[in-house]
């Protein structure tokens, strides 16, 4: 056999280095740091973007993935002991954190309108209300969403459900961390969606196999979080948000209409708890003249007609009344925001074509983010970013999040959970996010460290321009409020 010239092979290794660094092979540990600056409530803040992949290791040491993140450092800070860090996610499970990234808390925001909508030309500007001048913020793509991927021939099943995706990101943070100097940090997980369930587990996870403890955790647009809520108490609690949604349309009857929604939802609330989840609870033994009143009251509030109402037998399903609600019009309703309008092919049909809502944030997100990687933070890859990546299937079992969240809570007196719901979201309603917080704290011993904020938007609130402002002056009043005093100790005071 002939050797090839020294010369050559230095040109093939070369190669095969190259492809492995820009083509579609994962490098799971290499990074790109750019500097740039923003102007945030009118200063001007520097900061770098370090834009690359971490490994995951496997239980004997072996890389089995790489997890792609962004991390924004304001670079004229010296000290970082006392600087907030933000750990962001999203959800699906299968989203990448584009949408936080681009749309909320990042240093850049893609191009929509006041109210969210996409706009042209594609493309980014800056975000004036970024968090990135009082903490730093690492947005993480878990593994299948955007750059991240498995390795060699690690089963799916290490990475994909509830419990298997809490473990190897604890994990995974845990080398953040300690490879960018943050162990002395206060910490703050958000979540959003399905990333409420991942953060919930997260403070648990991070707490007691990490050892690491937190400030506080955000919860945007909470799932279910694996608390029970079944029959009675499920088919009742989606009244408040259609009467939110019906609000918007200008559906409700005219005294209500003419009210502010803030003053009509708590009525809502009151006649769901009080009247509508016992009247459910009664089923085929209630009489028939309360059932139409019940009825009756559900029309005013929902915008349907009452008879549709008494033929599901108070059950509206959430995918009826996306359709329903406007069927007259034309029109379906936005799933994740209802404020957004759809077309189906017949006006006929108990259920939607299609997500009007998420059709645009495709149309605005996907287009922004591969230009951002690629041109502003000069990460050069060919591997294809997932803005919805192959995780099926996702084992949902043992789904304790939300009582994995109660038990860090009750463990460590610092932390502090802040809810925020856009009251026009349907697939993550804002009632029942209400729920989740009654039911994670029954006994009612750390309501002060639960708060619930709403906005008038939908899923991802922070698209109207006026609730990006709004939450984002939230989440710094968060911070504010949780940032112990110095000395002050991790206690409880007794009071009794």
């Amino acid at each position: 056999m002939r050797k090839l010239p020294i010369l050559f092979i230095f040109i093939l290794f070369s190669t095969i280095h190259s492809i492995s660094q820009t083509g579609q092979i994962l490098n799971p540990d290499q990074v790109v740091t750019t500097e740039h600056t923003v102007t945030v409530k009118g200063n001007k803040i520097p900061y770098k973007a370090i834009a690359g992949t971490l490994p995951v290791y496997g239980d004997s040491g072996k890389i089995i993935a790489g997890v792609f993140f962004t991390y924004y450092e304001r670079s004229d800070i010296k000290d970082r002991s006392a600087r907030p860090l933000i750990i962001s996610f999203n959800g699906g499970p299968g989203t990448s954190s584009v949408w936080m990234e681009m749309g909320y808390t990042g240093p850049r925001l893609v191009n929509v309108d006041d109210e969210g909508y996409p706009v042209q030309p594609y493309g980014i500007k800056e975000n004036p209300y970024s968090l990135v001048d009082m903490a730093d913020i690492v947005y993480v793509d878990p593994v299948n969403t955007g750059y991240s991927r498995i390795t060699g021939n690690t089963p799916t099943s290490k990475f994909f459900g509830v419990n298997a995706d809490i473990k190897y990101l604890a994990e995974w943070l845990s080398t953040f961390v300690t490879r960018y100097s943050r162990w002395t940090s206060p910490k703050y997980l958000i979540g959003e969606s399905y990333g409420t369930n991942r953060v919930s587990g997260l403070a648990l996870e991070l707490q007691n196999r990490q050892w690491m403890f937190l400030n506080g955790v955000v919860l945007v647009s909470p799932t279910i979080l694996g608390v029970e809520r079944t029959g009675p108490v499920d088919m009742a609690s989606r009244l408040p948000y259609y009467a939110a949604t019906a609000w918007y349309h200008k559906m409700l009857p005219a005294d209500l209409q003419s009210k502010d929604l803030t003053d009509v939802l708590p009525e809502v609330e009151n006649f769901t708890i009080n009247e509508l989840i016992p009247a459910i609870t009664r089923g085929g033994s209630l009489e028939d003249d309360k059932r139409k009143a019940i009825a009756a009251k559900m029309s005013r509030y929902s915008g349907l007609k009452e008879n549709v109402i008494i033929q599901r037998n108070l059950n509206i399903p959430s995918q009826f009344f996306w359709k329903e609600l406007l069927r007259d019009k034309g029109y379906s309703v936005g799933r994740l925001d209802s404020r957004y309008l759809g077309i189906d092919k017949q006006d006929a049909g108990d259920t939607v074509d299609y997500n009007a809502e998420l059709v645009s944030w495709n149309h605005t997100f996907s287009p922004a983010m591969n230009y951002y990687l690629h041109d502003e933070l000069n990460y050069k890859t060919d591997l294809k970013y997932y803005m919805f990546g192959p995780v099926s299937p996702w084992d949902r079992s043992n789904d304790h999040t939300g009582e994995n969240l109660r038990l860090a809570m009750a463990e460590n007196p610092f932390m502090h959970v802040m809810v925020q719901s856009g009251y026009f979201d349907g697939a993550c309603d804002y009632f029942n996010a209400k729920y989740n917080m009654w039911q994670l704290d029954p006994g009612g011993k750390m309501k002060q460290r639960i708060s619930f904020k709403g906005y008038r938007s939908g899923h991802m609130m922070y698209l109207r321009k006026q609730d990006l402002e709004t939450s984002t002056n939230d989440l710094r009043d968060f911070i504010l409020k949780t940032l112990p005093k110095p000395g002050q100790p991790a206690q409880y005071n007794k009071t009794f």
